[in-house]
């Protein structure tokens, strides 16, 4: 695998090595010590979550607070999804930039999101399959977000906001001026 950097510090993309003939493909999605090197520090993946959505399911931005902040590798093992990332350390030298990419089963490519970051999808094929490994349990209470659609991070997500279903509970998440 190879290490693709983004336009947000401590952010990139993960492109595995993928071996084809005519029985079908394999590669190594995670290997640890690989990974680490990669990355350049020790992440210790706790927690494994896979997600199934239809076309235009929009979650997202989440992230955790505190000491439940998640640094997160993602991949989509089904379709495709327009994955976004938003760095929301005050103090980081891309502080509010967003990256956004494509990924898909087909292009095999995923992200490392570190801590620190507002993460989100929306699904651009018909169903999508997405998992994703965290260095830290979910914890309810220090779950927080940003919406969507906030003016100021200006997310193209690709599709037409009629397409867009969303959560009840991420209709409402605040601005970024309303958190920092």
């Amino acid at each position: 695998m190879k290490r693709i950097n983004t336009i947000l510090k401590d952010c990139f993309i993960i492109d595995p090595f993928v071996f084809g003939d005519e029985r079908g493909y394999f590669f190594e999605s995670y290997n640890k010590d690989k990974f680490d090197d990669l990355v350049g520090y020790e992440v210790d993946f706790i927690q494994d979550n896979e997600s199934f959505s239809n076309k235009g399911v929009l979650r997202g931005l989440h992230f955790q607070k505190g000491t439940s902040s998640q640094a997160k590798l993602v991949r989509v093992i089904k379709g495709e999804v327009l994955d976004v990332v938003v760095d929301i350390r005050p103090n980081s030298s891309t502080f509010l930039k967003h990256f956004s990419i494509k990924l898909s089963a087909e292009n095999k490519k995923q992200l490392f999101v570190p801590r620190g970051f507002a993460h989100g999808f929306i699904v651009l094929s018909d169903t999508a399959i997405f998992n994703y490994k965290c260095d830290n349990y979910y914890n309810k209470s220090s779950e927080a977000g940003i919406i969507y659609n906030d003016e100021q991070l200006n997310i193209d997500w690709v599709l037409d906001s009629n397409e867009y279903i969303i959560s009840d509970k991420d209709k409402v998440l605040p601005t970024v001026k309303n958190i920092f």
